[in-house]
């Protein structure tokens, strides 16, 4: 008999079933593939696998060695057809047999003692069926059971019942494929572990993003102080929206960090924050620079270049210093802003464009623009929302935490180990009124971490600075009767409450508008109104 002729269309059938189970790393469709090719044969009734598994899982049909059984067979997977009823589902998972005890009729037996049945002529000996009438009716005439066993580990039981008397050759076929089986198993279990475990790596590491932004709520905006939360408080309002913000300031406040925020607590954090520093270009490639320019538009142009609108298409465009933008080109940003529409230089195309404009500027652009310097409709356009970043010399409560910050972000940079700040440090830094703002504190902790000798820190701050609360130094000695009478802290408050009613009195309690308080104070709408709940100002009902 020539057993390669005979067999070699199964014998392939099963050579794919191998390879299309080395693919498969999931456990559930694993099993069912097996199944499904095994009953695809044309003489296989019914495929089934019962893996092992631990208890909680009474047997549908209670046997005695069910109790105290911890670990018992469940059904995974089933595939066959019905001759007799051919509406029968016998790929269900329930029913008398979706468990079994170890050791319990011929699937537990095989579980339990590690070997292989084969029943060649179910009619002959029929001990091993639990249904003969069942197996007659469905012309079942022959039974294979398997045992999966993976470095002397049972794992399960793969069985086919079939139509036709099981030769030899076709269990020793079952046994090698049973152990390709239950290296699959194996393997597609220890994928789906390392998947759950990615999972579980992944939600602790959101968890624990959550936690860092809970203890930094605002990234690398440290402050305690009134003010901070006053600006953390305008972020949070405007940062959900589309509406253009100005962020005001002086250098080095840190308006770039708060223009970061509002970015990132954006629905378009997605896609990128781009900066322009208008101080920083040359009057000649402001639109290049804006809008991009095609090859040979003017000379250096050897190809063509994207701007900043088309790289921030999606994201936000972040202007700093945007006082600078010469007059006669601030009438093409307005018309970008307006209807979201430019042309690169050279180029005749229009381009449509999606951007959100946060703007930020040390300038006052209100009486920039009131004396022609600046356009007023262009102010208005980016003056939406206004938000304004106090200095660090009105904000001293913060020191402490900023020098911490920085103090941090240098251990973490060099590697190495630092001294912590002494109270005499921070006394120090907080006497200093800070001219170049937080940018100047950063700059002082890093010349200070260079310079350092042992356990201490020497800060280099200019005397003549420290001194002045505008930061810039005295042209002409102070005599006695040029000093200014020291003011108690409580004094100073009162002084600012009064000054603040007085200016809502003449305003009528106007606070916006060009007749109102904020604007007789100097100052934006939004602090006023800050000021006023911080200090319990209201107008008199009487």
């Amino acid at each position: 008999m020539n057993l390669e002729s005979n067999y070699e269309p199964e014998y392939e059938s099963l050579k794919t079933l191998l390879l299309e189970m080395a693919r498969e790393h999931a456990v559930a469709p694993l099993l069912k593939l097996i199944v499904r090719q095994l009953a695809q044969r044309p003489h296989v009734a019914l495929a089934r696998i019962w893996l092992i598994r631990e208890g909680g899982c009474p047997c549908p049909m209670k046997e005695q060695a069910c109790d105290d059984n911890e670990r018992c067979l469940h059904l995974m997977a089933s595939q066959g057809s019905s001759l007799v009823d051919t509406k029968a589902d016998w790929s269900r998972l329930d029913g008398d047999f979706s468990r079994f005890p170890l050791g319990s009729r011929k699937v537990g037996w095989i579980a339990a003692h590690g070997k292989a049945v084969e029943v060649q002529n179910v009619e002959k000996d029929s001990k091993w069926i639990a249904r003969p009438d069942w197996a007659r009716k469905e012309g079942i005439l022959g039974f294979g059971g398997q045992p999966l066993i993976y470095k002397d580990e049972v794992l399960g039981v793969l069985v086919i019942f079939t139509r036709i008397q099981l030769k030899h050759e076709e269990l020793v076929w079952m046994r090698m494929m049973a152990n390709h089986a239950a290296t699959a198993i194996v393997n597609a279990q220890a994928f789906e572990k390392i998947h759950r475990l990615q999972e579980q790596l992944a939600l602790e590491c959101s968890y624990l993003q959550e936690e860092v932004k809970e203890a930094r709520a605002f990234g690398d905006m440290v402050g305690e102080s009134d003010a901070m939360k006053n600006v953390m408080k305008q972020v949070e309002l405007v940062a959900p929206t589309d509406a253009s913000v100005l962020i005001l300031g002086e250098s080095g406040t840190g308006k770039e960090l708060v223009a970061r925020e509002i970015h990132n607590r954006s629905s378009r954090r997605k896609y990128p924050l781009i900066k322009v520093n208008c101080a920083s270009i040359s009057r000649e490639l402001y639109e290049s620079e804006f809008f991009g320019h095609v090859k040979g538009a003017f000379s250096g142009a050897i190809k063509d270049r994207a701007g900043r609108f088309q790289a921030a298409d999606g994201g936000t465009l972040f202007l700093d210093e945007v006082g600078e933008i010469p007059l006669d080109l601030q009438s093409k940003l307005l018309r970008v802003l307006q209807e979201g529409q430019y042309e690169r230089v050279g180029e005749e195309t229009t381009r449509k464009v999606d951007v959100r404009i946060v703007a930020a500027t040390n300038r006052n652009l209100k009486k920039a623009a009131e004396k022609g310097r600046f356009r007023q409709d262009l102010y208005y356009r980016l003056n939406v929302f206004p938000i304004e970043v106090p200095p660090l010399r009105v904000r001293k409560i913060d020191i402490p935490l900023l020098a911490e910050h920085f103090l941090g972000l240098l251990k973490k940079k060099s590697n190495r180990k630092l001294p912590k700040l002494s109270t005499a440090n921070l006394r120090q830094l907080q006497s200093y009124n800070w001219p170049g703002n937080v940018r100047e504190l950063q700059n002082v902790i890093e010349r200070a971490v260079i310079l350092i000798q042992g356990n201490s820190y020497h800060f280099e701050l200019q005397e003549e600075d420290a001194s002045s609360d505008s930061g810039r130094a005295t042209t002409a000695p102070a005599t006695p009767s040029d000093e200014y009478k020291v003011v108690p802290e409580s004094e100073m408050k009162e002084r600012e409450r009064q000054n603040i009613i007085a200016a809502l009195e003449k305003s009528n309690w106007k606070i916006y508008g060009d007749d109102g308080a904020a604007n007789l104070l100097d100052i934006k709408p939004t602090t006023l109104s800050a000021r006023m709940k911080k200090m319990n100002i209201k107008k008199s009902t009487t």
